[in-house]
C-alpha cells in the first residue's frame, strides 16, 4: 500500500524541480518587466493534481532565489504563483468536466499581472509605470499561461487517464 503523504510530497518535489529547471534553462527571458517565464505554463497542473500547488510555489521560490531575485521578488513573486495555482485548482474542482476548464489559465495570469509589476516598481526601482508593466507582464503571462498553458492543458486532458491515473487516486 502506498503512503499518500509521501506520494504527495514526491509529486510536489518533482513539479518544483521541473519548474526550477525551466526557470534556469530560460533565465534570460524569465525575469524583468518583459518576461516569458516558460515554467509558468506548469500552473495548469493544479487543475489535475493538488500536489502541484506546493510544487509550483516551492519551484518559483527556488527559481527566484537561484535567479538572483531580490527578497521582495522571492516572496511576492512566489506568492503570485501560489495564488495562481490555488485559483487553477479551484477552477479544476468546479469546471473540470465542462468546456469552461480553459478558465484554469486565468488565475495565474491575473495574479502575476497584478502582483509582479509592484515588485518590479518598488523592489527593483524600475522607472516604468505600474499600468505599463501590468501590460508587459500580462502579455507574457497571456502567451505563456494562456497559450502554452492551454495547449499543455489540452494535451494533459487528452492523456489524463494514462498520466494521472495513479496520481489522482493518491490525492
Amino acid at each position: 500500500m502506498r503512503n499518500s503523504k509521501v506520494t504527495f510530497m514526491v509529486q510536489a518535489a518533482m513539479i518544483a524541480a521541473i519548474y526550477v529547471v525551466l526557470v534556469e534553462l530560460f533565465a534570460p527571458i524569465s525575469f524583468g518587466p518583459i518576461q516569458f517565464r516558460v515554467a509558468e505554463a506548469l500552473t495548469v497542473l493544479p487543475f489535475f493534481i493538488p500536489a502541484a500547488i506546493p510544487g509550483l510555489f516551492i519551484g518559483c521560490l527556488l527559481g527566484n532565489m537561484l535567479g538572483g531575485a531580490i527578497l521582495a521578488d522571492i516572496v511576492f513573486g512566489s506568492l503570485a504563483t501560489l495564488l495562481g495555482a490555488i485559483g487553477t485548482y479551484s477552477v479544476g474542482r468546479v469546471w473540470s468536466k465542462n468546456s469552461l476548464k480553459f478558465l484554469a489559465v486565468l488565475p495565474p495570469i491575473l495574479s502575476n499581472t497584478i502582483i509582479v509589476p509592484w515588485v518590479l516598481k518598488y523592489g527593483y526601482g524600475m522607472e516604468d509605470s505600474i499600468p505599463f508593466m501590468m501590460v508587459t507582464v500580462g502579455a507574457g503571462e497571456i502567451i505563456i499561461c494562456g497559450i502554452v498553458g492551454a495547449i499543455l492543458l489540452v494535451v494533459l486532458e487528452k492523456y489524463r487517464h494514462v498520466i494521472f491515473k495513479d496520481l489522482e487516486a493518491t490525492n
